[in-house]
């Protein structure tokens, strides 16, 4: 049997809870959920830009492991980069202490990206409640809407498409009745897009 060694070092809780950052790529919230076909559950992990709750980065997988979160944040820093943003040594990324999370490739992939790790306490979704946020709304305005699902597949494409529609047509209450991509559009006409690294 394999146990948690209560004398390693566990990685801290960076955020407190306080999940308004002043700009862009300085917070990143990070969870996973399931969801039920036919044919299986599909297993869904989302990184969201806390600024302006904006889904960077999305995995659908069939299996809830490493590899899947790692997915995720390869989506995200994919999509940054593809905005010209190289430097994310500000980005803080903050998750529950779930293992995929906590893993060793997890941490060292974070690192290797120049993001610090942050991890909520343990068994309060009060620590990681942005994610949850998120995880929420996928779950009330996708999932529960348009069951039964048959495949994993089917869900893959529906997530696509409303990760699209969630970051650029969906009018946010917290962005001030304008999608994610809107409010961070906005941040940078008034500041510095960060240089390219």
């Amino acid at each position: 049997m394999t146990g948690s060694d209560p004398t390693a070092a566990r990685t801290a809780d960076l955020v407190s809870r306080q999940f308004g950052p002043p700009a862009p790529n300085r917070l990143w919230v990070a969870d996973l959920t399931y969801v039920s076909t036919w044919s299986g559950f599909a297993d869904v992990a989302f990184v969201t830009d806390a600024y302006a709750r904006r889904i960077l980065g999305w995995r659908v997988a069939a299996t809830m492991a490493t590899s899947m979160v790692l997915d995720s944040i390869e989506h995200a820093i994919w999509t940054r980069q593809r905005e010209g943003i190289f430097d994310l040594k500000d980005v803080v990324h903050h998750t529950d202490r779930e293992s995929q999370y906590t893993s060793i490739r997890f941490t060292e992939r974070l690192s290797e990206a120049g993001i610090r790790p942050s991890v909520g306490a343990v068994g309060s979704s009060y620590h990681n409640a942005l994610a949850e946020t998120i995880i929420g709304l996928y779950n009330t305005e996708l999932i529960k809407p348009r069951k039964p699902w048959r495949t994993i597949e089917e869900v893959k494409l529906a997530t696509a498409e409303s990760v699209d529609w969630f970051n650029h047509r969906r009018l946010y209450k917290y962005c001030g009745d304008i999608p994610p991509v809107d409010l961070e559009a906005a941040y940078y006409a008034q500041h510095r897009r960060p240089a390219a690294g």
